[in-house]
């Protein structure tokens, strides 16, 4: 198709072409027959001229559930490169790929190993990746493709994909950072010139009703004028009798009616070929072969290539369009596609997912085994980590099933793992689908809490607390225990999200108490942990401390612990607990998982004061939730940011972060959520001295009435708000909500509230008990609490000095300065120097610290680097390719003046050992 009217287009593609070395890409995208392929072409003509390798995929709605089917075809002319990936890589991409049998591989892992393969090969020689019409290509082979779009940042990578409009709800690879280039119709002008320069001899008439007709779309500017016949054979015009077509449907209709001259044989073999999920001329030809009775030759396609619908080449058959595909198909009658489909199966042994998805598209009424065929392809789907093509099998047997129960149990099996994947409205209509159906007590409350998966609830009524605890004894009592605990850990994330009361957190407890799992079980500590964080707070805790030694073994039971460390103020043991299940849910490449054990990382660190690590965990963690779909996970470790920039003093980035992360959280009421964005606000008004804004902003996360208010969140601040209120005068207010959390401190020995009460009690207490009471509270355990311990000298030292006792506030002052400028604490570490200056004592500016002068994403690699990492075992990571590591190297090293691994090393090792004295 030539390309009138492109030449913006053109040129774009033509300037990323010639330029691939900064991993680029773009989304074409328009409505059918506007000219993507035309583009697509004209691309690759252009990297060929510019000696870019290309590779290829094309996404086929008959191809849509075998998974990554898409993937396969992309890679296959380097599939030389996989054995030489990093074996988890390797294993991951066979296995999608069914060249080897292997456990079921993650997704993310298969986007690495895709990543890195892409990679090398681009270092040979500059790529171009096309991906033409994704939003047919199967759910698997489109998630890479949006995974790898991310990533090449830095590699000579090229990708261009196409949409098609109206189609992008299909197509993960719209939000994957490609550039957008729409392509509109052709303008009356330049399609008047296209028209001519296809059709020249055209009359009058005709060429105004063509032209009419085809409204700019240059594929029925090619094809309608091919389909007349004869010139006067053209239907009423759009302003004549009859309903006007969509441009499709006269596009279909002007294709059928070329396929309806064709000879019976060859009409025959284009129905075959137009089902079938291979552009294979052998199986298009073995299956027509049966339906004849006799073998069938290629020149049986012969006249289908004469009349343009299709293309033959040596051992293949493709169709110049896919409207032309869809439209022979639609045309044929359901008994013609019946024997078509069957026809294909029979000739499909050595392949039997596809076998099993033809013999369904041939079958009418219920046939169990048809069903359990699609049952086995869904699980060999679940096996190559083809979620999407499992629940598609799934449903596909369900409505073939024999029974109620078997078609109910397939329906919820597929919405289960719709829930896993995050594909929140396939798993609302399959659940709604069986609940219509007459379910045994079991599968009703299966359906009734499968949906609860989502964003743990955080939309939902907060009534369904009490609810799940219903069902979870329930389940329980029918001898399901494992449902149950699953249930129940559902229900308790809910007491963390919002506050269901303290009825429902009752019921919660009375039903894990009579559950029969050790008390021990992580599960159960967590649970105990997120519903009663004070009143099984010393339980919890004892449990978390025995199994601190064990951290490490087991990358999800790390997590739960990690969270329940959380929830009852062990910041120490939840950074511990965290940063051990990372690594091992990175190398099983779980990134659904991954950003909530970093956003509790990232958290617990800005409050220990340790910033250094919680700068580049809490902006992986944004970005991972981000980009797997988990809105509020993304505004807690958003807000974790604005915490962070308040303590360092970039008040200009803390607003806008905790602007950010309300926006997202306030809406559905996440509670963890608004409550950090307070602290981060509460933070930012105190170290810029506006105390009444900083207690007006604290205050609110102890108000049961606020949404900021979070059960446990609350009572672990009480540092900072007891500062904000001695300044702002506000002491007796201060002391009232101090007496109201003495008995929490009766019932649990959280460590952070009782440095938090200690803290305060000092603070406010009369000058005749102060140093005694400052004195016990510097006395305490706060190894691993810097950021607290930094608080209490400056607190002390100001004391100290108020009291005429100069020499002796010198002391703690000069402490809490080096402890802030250490930890990057500016504000408090000018604070401090002020103090010191009116004890008589000057101190040197700071000197910011070297890794300040990296971003988040920078100061991560450069950790890594420096403990010995390669840029491979950074890349495997981090997710990213060694090449892309490398160049973020190139640009550390000038930023912190060093010029090799064993100066970054030494530099970051000196720092470290600075903010931890």
């Amino acid at each position: 198709m030539p390309l009138f009217g492109r030449e913006a287009e053109l040129k774009a593609l033509a300037e990323l072409i010639d330029d691939p070395g900064g991993g680029s890409g773009v989304l074409i995208r328009g409505e059918a027959g506007i000219g993507k392929s035309a583009l697509v072409a004209a691309a690759v003509s252009a990297a060929a001229t510019a000696g870019l390798r290309v590779l290829t995929t094309t996404g086929v709605e008959a191809e849509q559930h075998l998974a990554y089917a898409g993937l396969h075809q992309l890679l296959y002319p380097v599939r030389a490169g996989v054995d030489a990936l990093p074996v988890p890589q390797r294993d991951a991409l066979r296995g999608a790929l069914g060249l080897a049998e292997a456990a079921e591989p993650s997704a993310y892992l298969v986007g690495l190993a895709t990543l890195t393969l892409l990679a090398e090969a681009a270092a040979v020689r500059p790529l171009l990746v096309v991906a033409e019409d994704v939003h047919w290509l199967d759910r698997a082979s489109a998630d890479v493709l949006a995974f790898v779009a991310r990533r090449i940042e830095s590699e000579p990578v090229v990708m261009v994909a196409t949409l098609r409009e109206g189609e992008g709800e299909r197509a993960h690879v719209q939000d994957a950072g490609l550039s957008p280039m729409p392509v509109d119709r052709l303008s009356d002008e330049v399609a008047t010139e296209f028209l001519d320069s296809i059709a020249p001899g055209l009359t009058p008439a005709v060429r105004v009703r063509l032209l009419e007709e085809a409204a700019g779309n240059p594929l029925a500017l090619t094809e309608l004028p091919a389909a007349l016949g004869h010139h006067d054979g053209l239907a009423p015009s759009p302003g004549g009798p009859g309903p006007v077509l969509p441009l499709s449907e006269r596009l279909e209709r002007a294709f059928t009616a070329r396929v309806a001259a064709l000879p019976a044989t060859a009409r025959t073999a284009l129905l075959v070929a137009a089902l079938n999920q291979s552009d294979s001329v052998a199986e298009t030809l073995a299956a027509t072969g049966l339906i004849l009775g006799s073998t069938a030759e290629p020149e049986i396609l012969a006249p289908a290539a004469d009349v343009r619908l299709i293309e033959l080449a040596i051992g293949t058959v493709t169709f110049r369009h896919p409207l032309m595909r869809s439209a022979i198909a639609a045309a044929a009658t359901l008994a013609e596609r019946r024997q078509a489909h069957l026809a294909l199966a029979g000739t499909l042994h050595e392949q039997p997912d596809r076998r099993a998805w033809h013999r369904a598209a041939a079958t009418a009424g219920a046939d169990e085994g048809v069903a359990a065929e699609l049952d086995r392809a869904a699980d060999r789907a679940r096996h190559r980590g083809g979620v999407a093509a499992a629940i598609a099998a799934l449903e596909q047997a369900a409505r073939l099933s024999e029974g109620q129960d078997r078609k109910a149990h397939r329906l919820l099996s597929a919405a289960e793992l719709a829930v896993e994947s995050g594909s929140r409205a396939t798993a609302e209509r399959l659940v709604r689908d069986a609940q219509a159906l007459e379910l045994s007590p079991r599968r009703r409350a299966t359906a009734a809490w499968l949906l609860s998966g989502f964003e743990d609830g955080v939309r939902e009524d907060v009534s369904r607390v009490s609810e799940l605890a219903e069902l979870a004894a329930s389940v329980a009592a029918d001898g399901e225990v494992e449902p149950a605990v699953r249930i129940l850990w559902g229900a308790a994330m809910r007491c963390f999200w919002s506050e269901p009361g303290p009825a429902a957190r009752r019921s919660l407890l009375g039903v894990a108490d009579r559950l029969p799992v050790p008390a021990d079980d992580p599960r159960m500590v967590a649970v105990a942990a997120y519903v009663a964080p004070f009143e099984r707070g010393g339980i919890a805790l004892d449990l978390l401390r025995e199994l601190a030694g064990v951290a490490g073994a087991a990358p999800e039971t790390d997590r739960y612990l990690g969270s329940a460390a959380l929830q009852v103020g062990a910041f120490d043991l939840a950074a511990r607990f965290s940063a051990a299940a990372a690594p091992g849910l990175r190398a099983q490449g779980r990134l659904g998982l991954l950003p909530r054990a970093l956003a509790v990382q990232a958290w617990s660190r800005a409050r220990l004061g340790d910033l250094t690590t919680a700068v580049p965990v809490a902006a992986e963690a944004a970005k991972l939730a981000q980009e797997t779909g988990q809105p509020f996970m993304y505004g807690l470790a958003t807000a974790v940011q604005a915490e962070i920039a308040a303590l360092r003093g970039d008040h200009g980035l803390a607003g806008t972060l905790a602007d950010e992360a309300e926006r997202v959280a306030l809406p559905a009421g996440a509670r963890p959520v608004l409550a950090t964005v307070q602290l981060a606000r509460g933070l930012a008004a105190m170290s810029e001295e506006r105390f009444d804004d900083a207690f007006a902003a604290l205050s609110r996360i102890l108000d049961p009435a606020d949404p900021a208010y979070q059960l446990a969140l609350r009572a672990y601040c009480l540092a900072e708000l007891t500062e904000a209120a001695v300044r702002a005068g506000r002491t007796a207010t201060m002391r009232d909500i101090l007496h109201g959390l003495e008995p929490l401190a009766a019932s649990t020995p959280s460590p952070a509230l009782h440095i938090g009460l200690r803290y305060a009690r000092a603070v406010l207490a009369p000058n005749e008990e102060a140093e005694k009471l400052f004195t016990a509270a510097l006395r305490a355990d706060l190894a691993g609490w810097p950021a607290e311990r930094g608080r209490l000298h400056l607190a002390f030292g100001e004391w100290l000095r108020r009291q005429r006792r100069a020499a002796e506030s010198r002391t703690h002052l000069r402490t809490a300065r080096q402890t802030f400028d250490a930890l990057g604490m500016a504000a408090w570490g000018e604070r401090a120097r002020r103090e010191l200056r009116s004890a008589g004592e000057s101190s040197p500016n700071r000197d910011p610290d070297a890794r300040e002068k990296l971003t988040p994403h920078e100061l991560n690699i450069a950790q890594l680097a420096a403990e010995g990492l390669t840029n491979r075992e950074i890349g495997h990571r981090l997710y990213l390719s060694h090449r892309t590591v490398g160049t973020h190297l190139h640009r550390i090293f000038p930023k912190l003046g060093v010029s090799s691994r064993a100066d970054l090393a030494w530099m970051l090792k000196t720092l470290e050992e600075r903010s931890s004295r």
